[in-house]
């Protein structure tokens, strides 16, 4: 839970500024309570390269709240990008935005200059490079409420600029288009990813606002023919702020409404109940499912049939606990990928599909499973129930998502798996799990508040490596807390001196979990975000969980970030810097 001064109040204090006289391009109207679930429209690569004009924009609804989007020419919001491995992504993206005609921008107590680099090894000092406006540079500006960027989150793609830079890349009001250019590598797993921005400081209230979609690296048919030709959905759940924070909790029994307790955020803290009121309300492709009666979407399935429903949770702090209940009853669901990985990704084949009868997904985690239409006349919804973050946490309680209606009305999903799919082979190297790490380290989370006697109080936010000070993130600084080297693999142990949940990701990489709490798991499937369980206060021993780092890919070489995806402690200084040398570089 973040309890800093909040940049989200800088964020809104400059959308209330007074404008431009000129109007700014707005987002397009969202669904209305109780909607038939609809989906994002696709844009697939065409001849092996997929070109992509996008807005970036905000506007405010009558509820007074400020949404960000991702517009297309025609004015489709977060499309999905689908593309094949070795295919080209060619986005360009404009900062459609209008500043204040007092050119507000965000307190520089929080935030500073990006600094331009050159790539590690690369000839010449950092400094701004000049480009034609077309394809400008990464070079340092002033961060503002305006700024943007793109991240793209999951793929093996290289942290340099015009591919996944968050570090450097700033896009203002007013710049020409900024073009990214990343191909897909050819052994990228099949699966879901996604793409969101990742400006400091801003991160959390452009997400929450609803700056994100899916990207879809197809071919999951290649890992399991068992998918052949199953229709496929897309689901974005989302997380916004509560249209009705005043509203008292819907009793369902007889016990008292569980008092609210906000940190100095102004999140509601975790009630221990499965309760009452949530820190944020919910959206299922944008079809919002308010507190307190949740009223909720409708998704509509064809009697009998399978769909493989790719559900990504882009909320910026809530977690989902997912079920599918048929008169009350629990269905298996059939899990194929996590994290845009298939499960058999260790070349098993034993292990294709995963029955769970609930699924847990954290901020940025995304899930990929089979779905069976529930029987006509039968009551059937989709849950997130509780997700106990910790007596500092969120409150996350048990909430509708959407009742399914099967009908033979129910439109044809837009998308379908291809029917006479080719094997897909995993990475030629080999398996994570069986290489012998080349070091271990040990990171940690933990929080500062500023006054210990005050739980209120506004409290920093960090993540360190084990032998380091304690230090807040530090967007003008280059300096690796990190040194890696490409070709390695390495074990990370990550403890939670916090007691809040937090979700560990790194870009450009998966990994493996090894331990949770020091047991040995045998889950041999990859990840790029990870919960870690947070500590009782009393415990001599922190939770922890132990991760195979995979280093190996040429892609990852360069400098990039690893932090909690809660993105309150992101912005809040919750993220650390790594630089992975070339492997001749690092044998030298």
């Amino acid at each position: 839970m973040f309890r800093r001064v909040s940049l989200a109040i800088v964020v809104a204090v400059a959308w209330l500024a007074p404008v431009e006289a000129h109007t700014a391009p707005t987002c397009p109207a969202r669904p209305a309570v109780g909607s038939v679930v609809g989906e994002p429209e696709d844009l697939r690569s065409v001849h092996g390269e997929l070109h992509v004009d996008l807005s970036y924009r905000s506007s405010v609804d009558k509820s007074g709240a400020t949404h960000f989007c991702y517009v297309t020419a025609d004015g489709s919001e977060a499309p999905t990008l689908r593309l094949h491995p070795g295919d080209l992504l060619v986005l360009r993206l404009k900062n459609d935005e209008v500043t204040s005609a007092h050119g507000a921008t965000a307190d520089p107590a929080h935030v500073a200059h990006a600094h331009a680099a050159t790539p590690h090894g690369a000839t010449g000092a950092m400094a701004p490079q000049v480009h034609s406006a077309a394809t400008m540079a990464c070079t340092h500006s002033t961060m503002s409420p305006a700024s943007t960027n793109v991240h793209f989150h999951g793929l093996t793609v290289p942290p340099v600029c015009h591919q996944d830079d968050v570090l450097n890349t700033l896009i203002q009001p007013g710049d020409h288009p900024f073009e990214y250019r990343l191909r897909i590598p050819e052994n990228e797993p099949p699966g879901l990813y996604w793409y969101h921005p990742h400006v400091h400081g801003m991160t959390q209230a452009q997400v929450l606002g609803g700056a994100s979609g899916a990207l879809i690296v197809e071919g999951i048919e290649r890992a399991d023919p068992a998918l052949a030709n199953l229709p496929e959905r897309v689901f974005v759940i989302r997380d916004r702020e509560l249209v009705n924070p005043d509203a008292v909790p819907v009793q369902t029994d007889s016990m008292p409404a569980p008092m609210v307790l906000r940190d100095a955020e102004g999140d509601i803290l975790n009630t221990g109940t499965g309760g009452g009121k949530p820190a944020k309300d919910l959206t299922l492709n944008f079809v919002p499912v308010p507190f307190p009666q949740y009223p909720p979407a409708v998704i509509q399935m064809r009697p009998g049939e399978r769909q493989l429903w790719r559900i990504l949770n882009a909320s910026a702090i809530t977690y989902l606990d997912l079920q599918v209940l048929v008169d009350g009853q629990l269905q298996a669901l059939g899990v194929v990928a996590l994290d845009g990985v298939p499960v058999d990704a260790n070349g098993s084949q034993d292990r294709r599909f995963l029955w769970q009868s609930h699924v847990l997904v954290p901020p940025a985690g995304r899930v990929e499973m089979v779905v069976k239409a529930p029987p006509p006349d039968h009551k059937a919804s989709f849950v997130t129930r509780t997700v106990d973050t910790g007596p500092a946490g969120e409150n996350d309680p048990t909430r509708p998502l959407a009742t399914l209606v099967t009908t033979a009305e129910a439109a044809e999903p837009r998308s379908h798996l291809h029917t006479s799919p080719q094997p897909w082979s995993p990475s030629g190297l080999p398996w994570l799990g069986a290489v012998e790490p080349a070091r271990t380290r040990k990171l940690y989370f933990s929080e500062q508040p500023h006054d210990p006697k005050d739980p209120g109080s506004p409290t920093d936010f960090f993540i360190t490596v084990e032998g380091q000070t304690p230090k807040l993130f530090d967007p003008a600084s280059m300096t690796p807390d990190i040194v890696a080297h490409q070709g390695d693999v390495e074990d990370w142990i990550i403890e939670n001196h916090t007691q809040e949940l937090h979700a560990f990701h790194i870009h450009q990489l998966h990994f493996m979990l090894l331990d949770w709490n020091g047991i040995p798991m045998d889950e041999p499937y990859l990840r790029d975000t990870i919960n870690v369980a947070y500590w009782d206060g009393k415990s001599s021993v922190y939770p922890s969980v132990r991760l195979r780092m995979d280093f190996r890919s040429p892609n990852v070489v360069g400098t990039f970030v690893y932090h909690c995806h809660l993105l309150e402690h992101e912005d809040g200084g919750m993220m650390g810097l790594i630089r992975v040398d070339p492997q001749a570089e690092a044998r030298r």
